[in-house]
């Protein structure tokens, strides 16, 4: 199936609130099991850029997840992030978490540089998907590490259609129209590894996460 392209910005004040008030934990808590499986040699400190941080849920829990960390999170939807610092505040991290409106490539960090740079499911908004990736080059230092997780685009219309059914049975129709529209604008493994191969992130491995997802991770190193 040919990838269907959706708007890069989530800038809908419903759409965002949507999102905010969605329980996210089991996909959330996954990617961030996820990262620190693949990326078994975390330092106890630093600082992680979070691209296309949304409503900051996997900031937040990432944050938890490495108490010794500072985390950055940039998006370009402004409702999204007035959300995201609300949710913030009520962790009680705003010290070690900083929200910045921004969209790449047209924006800076609030760091020239990080340890860490990770992303979930902002490569299937991008039209141009090296964007991500040469964000990426630009923001990690030189063996700094990189953790992507995004949605898989299935082989048809009738199997995002059962995908939505099966994981977004319960949630509000603006939720199920997002990720069925979603599943349709998503990266296969294989263009994935295409665009690393262009952004020369060789390093970095691809693979299938689940029925639904893929993660590409590694280090970056400048040759």
């Amino acid at each position: 199936m040919e990838r269907i392209p959706e708007p890069e910005l989530m800038d809908d004040e419903a759409q965002a609130r949507a999102y905010a008030d969605a329980d996210w934990s089991e996909p959330h808590d996954r990617f961030v099991s996820l990262l620190r499986a693949r990326l078994p040699d975390l330092d106890q400190s630093g600082c992680a850029l979070d691209l296309g941080c949304g409503a900051a849920d996997i900031t937040i829990r990432l944050a938890q997840a490495l108490p010794g960390w500072t985390i950055d999170g940039i998006d370009g939807s402004a409702p999204m992030l007035r959300f995201g610092r609300v949710a913030v505040a009520r962790a009680r991290l705003a010290e070690r978490i900083t929200l910045r409106l921004g969209q790449i490539p047209r924006t800076d960090a609030p760091r020239v540089c990080y340890d860490l740079v990770l992303s979930n499911s902002l490569l299937h908004h991008l039209s141009e998907p090296l964007v991500l990736w040469e964000a990426v080059q630009d923001f990690a230092r030189d063996g700094g590490d990189v953790f992507v997780m995004d949605l898989l685009r299935p082989s048809s219309r009738e199997e995002a259609q059962r995908l939505t059914d099966r994981y977004a049975a319960g949630e509000p129709e603006i939720l199920r129209r997002d990720f069925f529209r979603s599943l349709l604008a998503s990266y296969t493994p294989d263009e994935v590894r295409e665009q690393l191969e262009i952004a020369e992130l060789v390093d970095l491995e691809v693979a299938v996460a689940s029925d639904r997802h893929w993660i590409a991770w590694g280090s970056v190193i400048r040759r």
